[in-house]
């Protein structure tokens, strides 16, 4: 399934619009959208999702996300859910985060780079 798909399968919820570790793992495999991770890089040098690209939340400009679907992710959903509040703030309607974070990818056997 395509992210624009999801993304209109899952509009409309009051809730920070979130993307099931399932589909992820299907956007990470075919690389059909862009994943930002948004720890610090320390912590992204330490292991990240393939493909992921890091713009850390203390330094988040959403004005520099990539253009089309995005992911966003974190160690936990946290930092993720806020940079998501930020880029929604500045009009971006296209992003989801991975609320499980790089934490719950590792936990279900999810390969970092």
């Amino acid at each position: 399934m395509a992210l624009g798909s999801l993304l209109s399968k899952l509009a409309g919820g009051g809730a920070a619009p979130t993307i099931e570790h399932d589909d992820f793992c299907r956007v990470v495999a075919d690389k059909s959208c862009a994943i930002v991770d948004v720890r610090e890089p320390h912590e992204y040098g330490a292991g990240h999702v393939p493909g992921a690209k890091n713009m850390p939340l203390s330094s988040f400009d959403p004005t520099k996300l990539p253009k089309g679907d995005v992911v966003l992710i974190c160690q936990a959903g946290g930092r993720s859910a806020k940079a998501l509040a930020q880029a929604q703030g500045a009009g971006r309607k296209d992003l989801r985060h991975y609320a499980p974070g790089t934490g719950g990818w590792r936990a279900r056997g999810g390969p970092v780079e």
